[in-house]
């Protein structure tokens, strides 16, 4: 068993290890993409937009699915497959910034993923958004190599391109025709003034794209933006949350009625339901929310997994004397959004030894310590090891630290500690913190990106039989150690019995 970062440093990819070979895969038209960039910004406004002017992706997933059931496809939106009893798949999400953090993942996905069925993406298939025009570089090259079907379900930045290429990417789905125009100086008529429009697919571009995925066995086409899969003994069931993390009434409908059965299951979103030490229930359009029928016994789920956080996390929920493992598997490829700004677990009755995270606190925060030494050119200030922080993690939060440290926990470490947002064990405001993971500062957590190991991404290999459902996570740091042998960061073993 190759070291992870729970055993040492290096397992966790300190300390100069060599680079992976992910840079060979690299294509010599990759882009490194910068969120500081007003362009970027700039395609990504239809977020901002929806959250003040309202949101249409209710009415326009509505009109997707009608699309897609008069083209014939099946009207409980059923994967039908024919895996045997025990079989395994894949699943890990937000992955297509088409940089070097998302390829430094393939190398140990490649690896980790032998024998396996299917893979899912839980979510942002494409940054900054989904055009089809980008699936070369961030979807279909990077993932050339994988002989299995991949399906996914969209996540807010599929969305804003109006989950147009998502759609003919995985769907086959032509365009949607206009909408009918909104009442002038209404809401959606001052939304419409800047809401970017999705992009027209140049069809030669996407037909060589579709070529690098083009062999029988890589083939999947889904019947819409949400889906269930039944796959030998057990069912997954992928939902689309779209711009601002709700479902709409029809799809919630739908959800309802394919939970049903004895059979057990897993749910796919985009929006996890057990965050960051908070519980998002996910609101269905309507009344009622996702997490009721999750934890509704007659359902049978064991299992929810979300992306949108780009990073892991492990959740285990007694709810009424079952255990339901709600889990966040958003570490695929874009930029790590921060693990040591989460305080010491409190939510959903999990203590604090049972939850799990990658990267560990003390990685994150020692990470995050570089980016902002660079940014500011105060290296000396803030630049802690990775041992100092997992010292002053342990100190702060009052846990016992992950890996063994007798680093000193100075003045400065604190103060460090303090600055980038780490709590403390009695909730005390800190007087000022750099924005690191705030929704006010959403801006510095896409900034963080860095094109250098150790990157801290993560995987998911899900291994079934008619008994156990067993997850790993599998880190993938961009060095040449862990590329070769992926280390498993955590594993959860679940009787379906």
């Amino acid at each position: 068993m190759p070291s992870s970062s729970r055993d040492s440093a290096a397992g966790a990819g300190w300390h100069g290890q060599r680079p992976g070979s992910y840079e060979s895969l690299l294509p010599p038209t990759a882009k490194k993409l910068s969120w500081f960039d007003p362009g970027t910004l700039w395609k990504a406004r239809n977020g901002p937009l929806a959250s003040l002017f309202g949101d249409p992706t209710g009415e326009d997933r509505r009109r997707w699915v009608k699309g897609q059931l008069d083209r014939g496809v099946p009207p409980d939106l059923m994967i039908e497959r024919d895996d045997p009893d025990s079989f395994s798949f894949m699943l890990f999400g937000d992955t297509g910034e088409g940089d070097a953090p998302q390829y430094a993942v393939v190398p140990g996905f490649l690896k980790a993923s032998e024998g396996t069925r299917f893979t899912v993406l839980s979510s942002d298939v494409l940054y900054p958004v989904g055009s089809a025009n980008e699936y070369g570089t961030k979807f279909f090259q990077p993932y050339q190599r994988y002989q299995a079907p991949i399906y996914a379900i969209p996540g807010n930045h599929d969305w804003y391109d109006g989950n147009t290429g998502f759609m003919r990417v995985f769907c086959d789905a032509p365009a949607l025709p206009p909408a009918a125009p909104p009442a002038k100086l209404s809401r959606a008529w001052w939304r419409g003034l800047l809401w970017r429009r999705p992009e027209v697919p140049d069809e030669q571009r996407l037909a060589e794209a579709r070529a690098l995925r083009s062999a029988p066995a890589q083939q999947a086409e889904q019947p819409g933006p949400y889906w269930a899969i039944d796959a030998g003994p057990l069912r997954i069931i992928g939902i689309d949350t779209g711009l601002l993390g709700t479902i709409d009434a029809e799809q919630g409908q739908w959800l309802r009625r394919v939970s049903q059965g004895p059979r057990p299951k897993i749910l796919v979103t985009g929006s996890p339901i057990y965050v960051d030490n908070k519980y998002e229930p996910c609101a269905i359009e309507g009344g009622g929310t996702v997490d009721e029928i999750v934890r509704d016994p007659d359902c049978h789920y064991v299992a929810a997994i979300g992306g949108d956080i780009h990073n892991y996390q492990h959740y285990p929920v007694d709810v009424h004397g079952r255990t339901i493992q709600y889990l966040v598997s958003g570490g695929g490829g874009a930029f790590m959004h921060a693990t040591h700004t989460i305080a010491r677990i409190t939510t959903g009755g999990v203590t604090e030894d049972e939850f799990r995270c990658y990267p560990l606190r003390g990685d994150s925060l020692a990470f995050y310590s570089g980016v902002y030494g660079r940014r500011f050119h105060l290296r000396r200030f803030f630049e802690l090891t990775s041992e100092q922080a997992t010292a002053v993690i342990s100190k702060r939060l009052g846990i016992r630290a992950t890996r063994g440290t007798d680093a000193r926990v100075t003045l400065r470490v604190r103060l460090v500690a303090a600055l980038l947002g780490v709590a403390k064990q009695r909730r005390r405001r800190s007087w000022f913190r750099l924005p690191v993971r705030k929704i006010y500062a959403q801006l510095f957590s896409p900034g963080s990106v860095t094109f250098t190991p150790p990157f801290f991404k993560s995987f998911l290999r899900l291994d079934v039989t008619p008994q156990t459902l067993r997850i790993r996570c599998f880190a993938a740091t961009g060095n040449l150690e862990q590329e070769l042998d992926p280390p498993v960061e955590d594993e959860i073993v679940i009787p379906l019995g």
